[in-house]
């Protein structure tokens, strides 16, 4: 591999020097707090920093392979525009439905740490298959699909996602742990854990999508694959510093230990099955959200008065989240298409572009946390469900923002890179309105009974979400499959009236389901 002169290098060759940089002096850094042997580092149990670096790694790995998937299955399975979008969105939104599974077996048998030890087995199986690449050179579509390599693709994607669903549910729980709920320090310790999470994201996405572009796809996806074991050796060295905690709930047989080892890579199986049948998955979304959805309200009718109409604001909210993530996730399907074919990127790859949002995150996420609270003392805080209306306002905005500026310079010119940077800003600015809030807003207002339940029917909503997004996607594909500047736009155009459309009337009905949440009851109880 010819190394390029530093004369001959562009912006995407800068951007990944710069990355390298800063994940080297994130090493450093670790490295430093590694040496010192005190329970707590910078007022924190070093076990936060043990977790931090864990999924640090886990996020570096995901997102770093989740930027390059449209592209790979575009360019080098020769999957259709369409196709590809609807492919990515089932990946995603199984992703989001896993957890349930790991998080269950996790609190009921396994522990939390020892979910997350095999999740991050089965995921770093998965990154490495996700390098293997089968034929090249072929350039009929149907030979290609053919190729017997492409079953390992579909099984490094299962592996994937169901190692996300040990680890992601749970790697999270252990940090909760680490505090008494009374410590006063537990915001603090999301807000380092999250910034890990933004961290990793960023550089993965920069990194593994530098590599997979310009060098070869295999090298980006490897990346990802040493990422991931990174992440595995750090959380196995650092067992001491979790002090016993995420450990299982009771004593555990081996031959149970192990059956349960075996549900997951039955899940594997299952899961290998349904990401080659979306229409598949699509029925199955539908069949459970009514389920859901019926039982929810049989709960719900149970109850008084107060926590009754808490569960109405609670469905209310939950009925949101599908159409801002359907919407928000065309950042990693049918735009990162868009912004490969049609957008001025003056030499940086494609991939790259996805690290705006974790980078934007990182930037306003102390902001908005900022910003709550200063309004929130002067009484002008909105409420929840404001807040998923601003969510959607942003989200439709940005839409039209990039329709507005790639019409505006003409059909047969690139649309300016600048666009890009907007869309960006207004959905994440849109997602830190509704994702921590809605979480919040799930555990402030679920009863004790059904905590769990409505926690995971709103991770559920966010896979009925993702899949949306691949169906949307899909469409911009249009009859033959292959995306067009104009049919995009047009969608674009119109799922943006609909998502300001949808902020209207939820801005409108905000007051009254604000009444339902019946906070004051709440903080007396």
């Amino acid at each position: 591999m010819e190394i390029k002169e530093l004369a001959l290098w562009n912006e995407g060759d800068w951007i990944a020097a710069i990355a390298a940089v800063a994940l080297f002096g994130v090493l450093a850094f670790g490295l430093s707090l590694s040496r010192r042997k005190s329970a707590e580092v910078l007022g924190h149990p070093s076990g936060l920093f043990v977790l931090f670096y864990a999924e640090m790694w886990e996020r570096f790995s995901y997102y770093g392979m989740r930027a390059l998937l449209i592209l790979y299955l575009t360019q080098f399975w020769l999957f259709t525009d369409g196709k590809s979008a609807l492919i990515y969105g089932t990946y995603t939104s199984l992703v989001y439905i896993t957890p349930v599974l790991g998080g269950y077996l996790a609190d009921r048998y396994l522990g939390q740490r020892k979910a997350v030890l095999f999740g991050g087995i089965i995921l770093a199986l998965g990154h490495g298959f996700m390098a293997v690449e089968g034929m090249h050179g072929i350039t009929d579509p149907a030979v290609k699909q053919a190729d017997p390599a492409i079953n390992i693709f579909w099984l490094a994607l299962a592996l994937i996602i169901v190692g996300s669903g040990f680890l992601k549910a749970n790697i999270s729980v252990i940090v909760g742990q680490l505090y008494r709920l009374t410590d006063a320090r537990r915001d603090g310790a999301y807000t380092i854990f999250y910034m890990g999470v933004n961290a990793g994201a960023a550089l993965g996405t920069i990194l593994v999508g530098y590599l997979g572009q310009t060098i070869g796809w295999s090298y980006g996806f490897g990346l990802a694959g040493i990422g991931m074991v990174i992440g595995l050796i750090i959380f196995v060295m650092g067992k001491p510093a979790l002090m016993g905690k995420g450990e299982a709930p009771a004593p555990l047989a081996r031959t149970q230990e192990w059956t349960l080892y075996g549900l997951g890579a039955l899940a594997v199986v299952v899961i290998w099955a349904l990401i080659q049948y979306q229409d598949v998955i699509q029925s199955l979304l539908i069949v459970a959200g009514v389920a859901m959805l019926v039982y929810t309200l049989y709960e719900a009718l149970k109850l008084p008065k107060e926590p009754r109409e808490r569960m109405f604001a609670i469905l209310f909210l939950i009925a949101l989240n599908p159409i801002f993530w359907g919407l928000f996730e065309q950042a990693g399907g049918s735009l990162s298409l868009y912004t490969d074919k049609f957008v001025d990127k003056g030499g940086v790859p494609t991939s790259l572009f996805q690290s705006i949002n974790p980078i934007y995150i990182v930037l306003l996420g102390p902001v908005f946390a900022a910003l709550w609270v200063w309004l929130a003392k002067r009484g002008w805080e909105p409420s929840a469900p404001a807040k998923f209306g601003y969510a959607l306002l942003q989200v439709g905005l940005g839409f039209l923002v990039f329709v507005w500026g790639a019409q505006g310079v003409g059909a047969g010119v690139a649309t300016p890179v600048v666009f890009v940077f907007l869309i960006f800003l207004l959905h994440t600015m849109g997602e830190l309105c509704l994702s921590p809030v809605g979480l919040s807003a799930m555990n402030r207002l679920a009863p004790a009974h059904l905590a769990s339940f409505i926690m995971g029917a709103w991770f559920y909503m966010s896979a009925v979400g993702n899949f949306i997004a691949g169906k949307i996607g899909e469409a911009t594909g249009g009859d033959s499959g292959e995306m067009t500047k104009e049919a995009t736009l047009a969608i674009y155009a119109q799922i943006g009236w609909i998502s300001i459309g949808v902020a209207a009337g939820v801005l409108a009905l905000a007051p009254v389901v604000r009444r339902w949440m019946h906070l004051d009851a709440l903080q007396d109880r």
